[in-house]
């Protein structure tokens, strides 16, 4: 149906807004309700800061006795990891068996040492209720910058809906019972592509370094980028932070989630439902990088312009309440992908026109400039385009973390 044949008067803009920062998603009731929480089985972040997270949806389902060895890599260094277990999207409490963290050598190798056992509450297993997420106790070891961190879990009970990240763009390791303590890789030697479980690790860094959270969608999780090199652009920028001497933002979070759309539920929850736990949960977070919207708008029926900013108002004044800064990016071009139309074209630049001028948001990046190409500015420069003419390649990604102001990201939020 074209955008032209359901225009929306202003009062009910005004009225979607407000259902938006409910949590509603264009006018009715989110597709999926927000997992339950459970405070009792939550325990308090401290005062630490995020220096790795991923997006939780429901994966598939879950079976008992499996391990688990998921690498990811840390942002900004510091003591005390702690690491954050999800069960959000489970309809069975799950039991965590053994947990332990060391240092990745070489696949499922870790180096010698390096491996430590996490507990909770002081006991060596845990079990998560339905909707339930829990933080480890802080471990007294130093966790490096940049490091490949391998966090490897065994589940002994654990059914129903699964839930993880599945497009990590990292090999990961799975196995039949615990050997969660062993250093060797002899027993890891089923790869999977996918994180299950683990979206958040911790640390305390130096004082005053803070986070970064980018809030987005297969983009932002790195699709097309190359797989176990870390070239996604929340890691480029990573780098970028990590060697600047004139920010404190150190710690980077990755939230980015393959189809994910600001205002309705469809691969995981909107991004207006998934506020609240993957971004302003996440302890030492001063800034919200937000590049959402393609996807909503060439969904079937898209979204309207105003629908679209109506989202990103509701998401802005969420996280200025927090206290968080909130940096937008405009929405990069895509000519030559499947959905795109000239209809969804327009709402394209209608809306990076308000996030470059509206003056809602503490800073603009303006990835449209970055990436399109000055022969054809409805497409991806042809250097930049990953293939499918939507997501950027390696250069591009590094092009779009280039493109970042650093200082803007280290503001007064609120």
């Amino acid at each position: 149906m074209p955008r032209t044949a359901r225009p929306r008067s202003g009062t009910a803009l005004v009225a979607l807004a407000s259902c938006l920062a409910m949590g509603c998603a264009s006018g009715d009731l989110p597709e999926r309700e927000a997992p339950p929480r459970s405070p009792g089985a939550t325990a308090p972040a401290g005062d630490g800061v995020v220096t790795w997270a991923s997006t939780a949806d429901r994966v598939g389902v879950a079976v008992d006795g499996r391990g688990y060895r998921l690498v990811v890599r840390t942002s900004v260094g510091g003591t005390g990891l702690r690491v954050r277990l999800s069960n959000a999207f489970g309809d069975r409490p799950v039991t965590f068996g053994n947990v332990h963290a060391g240092l990745q050598r070489d696949g499922a190798a870790l180096v010698p040492g390096s491996n430590r056992r996490l507990t909770f509450g002081g006991a060596r297993s845990v079990t998560v209720p339905v909707g339930g997420i829990v933080y480890s106790d802080p471990l007294p070891v130093r966790v490096p910058a940049a490091s490949a961190l391998v966090v490897s879990l065994y589940v002994p009970r654990a059914q129903g809906a699964l839930t993880g990240h599945w497009m990590a763009m990292q090999t990961s390791y799975t196995t039949d019972g615990d050997h969660t303590a062993e250093e060797s890789a002899a027993n890891w030697t089923q790869r999977i592509g996918s994180w299950f479980y683990l979206d958040a690790v911790t640390v305390r860094p130096r004082p005053a370094a803070g986070a970064v959270v980018a809030l987005g969608d297969s983009i932002t999780d790195g699709w097309h980028s190359t797989t176990d090199l870390n070239r996604r652009w929340p890691d480029r920028l990573a780098r970028r932070l990590r060697a600047s001497p004139t920010t404190d933002v150190k710690g980077v979070a990755n939230e980015g989630l393959a189809g994910n759309r600001v205002l309705t539920d469809g691969p995981g929850q909107s991004a207006l439902n998934r506020l609240s736990r993957d971004v302003l949960s996440l302890p030492g977070v001063r800034t919200v990088f937000l590049f959402q919207g393609v996807n909503d708008i060439k969904a079937e029926p898209g979204a309207t312009a105003g629908e679209l900013i109506a989202g990103y108002r509701a998401l802005t004044d969420r996280a200025h309440a927090a206290g968080k800064c909130v940096v937008a990016a405009t929405i990069a071009p895509f000519k030559g992908w499947r959905e795109w139309d000239s209809e969804g074209e327009a709402v394209r630049r209608q809306v990076n026109e308000f996030i470059r001028s509206s003056g809602q948001f503490d800073a603009v990046t303006d990835f449209d400039r970055v990436l399109r190409s000055p022969h054809d500015p409805e497409r991806i420069l042809p250097a930049f385009d990953g293939g499918d003419h939507l997501h950027p390649n390696d250069k591009g990604m590094q092009a779009m973390a280039d493109a970042v102001d650093l200082e803007s990201l280290d503001c007064e939020g609120g």
